[in-house]
């Protein structure tokens, strides 16, 4: 029987946090990977401002206490003064896995120009990949499920594909997706038939 998946998900925003506004990063995350996930999963959710210290301690509470395989993070990756998630996620990290930042804002300059001022990072903390994500509901799905021609098809492959077998290496459970959302990749080694 598969083990079931804790995903961290974590909303870094000084307004969503204070109650400025709703928080959509969460929610956001929790929609996408219940269309992408086929194995169990469950989201161990916190809603944080902007505050650096409180971000390392929330990614080493999620990771160490919480066990969660995977940590996203939604919020605080651009230049401005009070967007320290990169600086904080660094601070907790054994590994840095410098391909997934630098493959969300080549997705995201897809779109946008100001792709280029995003900060994201990816790293290890023990067993868990942690991945800083963009802010807005509509760039998490593009760096998740990669950019689509008018067809529909795949023309861009998003950063979740390389994510469920990066989980194997580390020692966490094994993830199927949706491949109509996103189609995991593995090594033909690597991957186990379904029951």
């Amino acid at each position: 029987m598969s083990q079931t998946m804790r995903i961290g998900l974590l909303s870094i925003s000084d307004r969503a946090a204070d109650g400025t506004y709703e928080d959509q990063g969460i929610p956001a995350l929790r929609d996408w990977l219940g269309r992408a996930l086929r194995s169990p999963w469950q989201a161990v959710c916190r809603l944080i401002p902007d505050e650096r210290a409180l971000i390392e301690r929330t990614l080493i509470e999620l990771a160490d206490v919480e066990g969660c395989h995977l940590i996203l993070t939604t919020g605080g990756t651009g230049p401005s003064p009070r967007d320290v998630t990169p600086e904080a996620t660094l601070a907790v990290a054994d590994k840095e896995m410098p391909g997934f930042g630098e493959e969300m804002r080549r997705i995201s300059l897809n779109f946008v120009p100001t792709a280029i001022l995003s900060r994201q990072v990816a790293v290890i903390r023990g067993q868990t990949l942690i991945i800083n994500l963009p802010g807005q509901p509509k760039s998490i799905r593009e760096t998740l499920e990669g950019v689509r021609a008018a067809d529909g098809s795949v023309s861009h492959v998003g950063i979740f594909a390389a994510v469920p077998y990066c989980v194997d290496l580390i020692g966490g459970p094994y993830m199927e997706t949706d491949e109509s959302v996103v189609r995991a990749f593995r090594p033909k080694s690597a991957i186990r038939p379904r029951p």
